[in-house]
């Protein structure tokens, strides 16, 4: 079973808590992705009232209340979690505390690419849907960081003789709408929005990755600290555009629905609650 754990979410939960303090030198990408995601409420005539924002780091929860649409956000770590405004909870997306048929919205924007069980996180995301409700989910896709990832690849190896992963792995999106359908989503649905992010220094890079909660929580990741050389010399070797250094992120957008009040049954079994669930009003740390 180790095997199949990839990341260490122990890691995971410390990266964000130390983000909490610096996310909003990142908001700035989190809200263009999430405006693209959010996008396509537009393309339906339904009216969603309670929503479930995942991982929204202050960022998504503001902008489905501009919709008038009720907000409940949780995030596995505690302190990321009291960034947003309104209601909030730390919750483990794989454990996650919500009774079946809580929401008629769910919006995940790039927050569950460090979940080990991802079916099993995505069935439980559908079973808190109400009948006919909505998931809305974006997810870095393989190419993303690519140019990063092939760049520390090569320095690394120059430099030490052998390779480490430093860039966490990321699914095709041909895959993505195989998990909706295994979770149980009807009519599940996944697309590619290509981004391009530009850096005048390349070291910038890191800090924003930093700021987002977003480096290495791979649980195959070497843990000593990096050769003095490695980093300046892989960034020096990222693509240029007009002086500028480049990194893509591919963002997988994932809609798909809860079966219809006529096929939907609750879940046999009961909802698993984490040890720790922090309830607040959320507010700004």
């Amino acid at each position: 079973m180790d095997a199949m754990l990839v990341f260490d979410r122990t890691a995971v939960r410390r990266h964000r808590d130390r983000a909490a303090r610096s996310v909003g030198q990142v908001a700035d990408v989190l809200r263009d992705a999430a405006e693209r995601l959010l996008d396509r409420l537009d393309d339906t005539t339904v009216r969603f009232s309670q929503a479930l924002d995942v991982g929204g780091r202050g960022v998504v929860a503001p902008m489905l209340r501009a919709r008038g649409i009720e907000t409940v956000s949780c995030d596995l770590s505690a302190a990321m979690a009291a960034v947003n405004p309104g209601p909030v909870v730390a919750a483990d997306e794989e454990f996650l505390p919500f009774a079946p048929a809580s929401f008629d919205l769910i919006v995940a924007n790039l927050s569950l690419h460090a979940v080990n069980d991802l079916p099993g996180a995505l069935i439980q995301l559908r079973q808190a849907l109400r009948p006919d409700g909505l998931f809305l989910a974006s997810v870095p896709a393989l190419g993303t960081l690519t140019e990063l990832r092939s760049a520390l690849t090569e320095a690394e190896a120059a430099v030490t003789g052998g390779v480490s992963p430093r860039v966490s792995p990321f699914p095709e999106l041909r895959d993505c709408a195989g998990l909706l359908q295994r979770a149980g989503f009807a009519v599940p649905v996944a697309d590619i929005e290509e981004i391009s992010l530009h850096y005048a220094d390349p070291f910038a890079l890191l800090r924003d990755l930093r700021a987002a909660g977003e480096t290495n929580t791979v649980r195959l990741r070497d843990r000593r600290i990096p050769p003095r050389g490695l980093f300046p010399m892989a960034l020096t070797a990222l693509p240029m555009v007009d002086g500028r250094a480049v990194v893509s992120l591919r963002m997988a957008v994932m809609t798909g629905w809860a079966p219809t009040a006529a096929a939907w049954t609750p879940p046999a079994s009961g909802v698993r609650v984490p040890p720790e669930i922090v309830v607040s009003g959320g507010g700004t740390t």
